[in-house]
């Protein structure tokens, strides 16, 4: 009798860890499938996402058919360029470059720089450069002391004036 007993419990012991690893199986079936239909809808996003960040470029850049450059260095005003470059004068050509070799060499990555903050270096040497080519486009003389304040100034005026537009 007594060996019936512990024949029986060993039994339903025996079965119960069959039941138990067939519900541990399900269990991790279904949290994989849970996981996976999360991780696609993620990425589906991501993907709706790309495609329309990548349509507003092609849309921005088909609305600029005369530039050449990047559309991206018109977003930065030419004060906050100015200010990132720490130039206040754009007749002194010197002393933006060397300001701007000097940020970007120490904004580098084995520096210990970011990637961020020299692209934005970049991109306020390159607002730079496109606001002293409109510039010598336009005629405006830079060997006098007065012009490139009003020019600075007329050009503060027109970015508000585009920033306004753009909204």
């Amino acid at each position: 009798m007594l060996s019936e007993n512990s024949t029986q419990s060993r039994a339903k012991f025996h079965i119960d860890k069959r039941r138990m690893a067939r519900y541990l199986a399900q269990i991790i079936i279904l949290g994989a499938q849970l996981v996976g239909r999360a991780l696609v809808k993620t990425m589906r996003q991501e993907l709706q996402a790309f495609e329309d960040a990548a349509r507003i470029q092609e849309s921005l850049r088909a609305n600029e058919p005369s530039s050449g450059r990047s559309v991206l260095a018109k977003d930065m005003t030419l004060a906050e360029a100015q200010q990132i470059l720490n130039v206040s004068d754009l007749s002194d050509r010197q002393a933006i470059d060397s300001h701007y070799q000097h940020l970007f060499g120490a904004n580098e990555k084995a520096n210990g720089g970011t990637f961020y903050i020299q692209s934005k270096v970049f991109r306020a040497k390159e607002r730079i450069d496109q606001e002293l080519e409109r510039l010598l486009k336009s005629g405006v003389s830079q060997s006098s002391p007065a012009s490139p304040a009003a020019a600075t100034a007329a050009s503060q005026c027109q970015d508000k004036e585009t920033a306004d537009k753009s909204r």
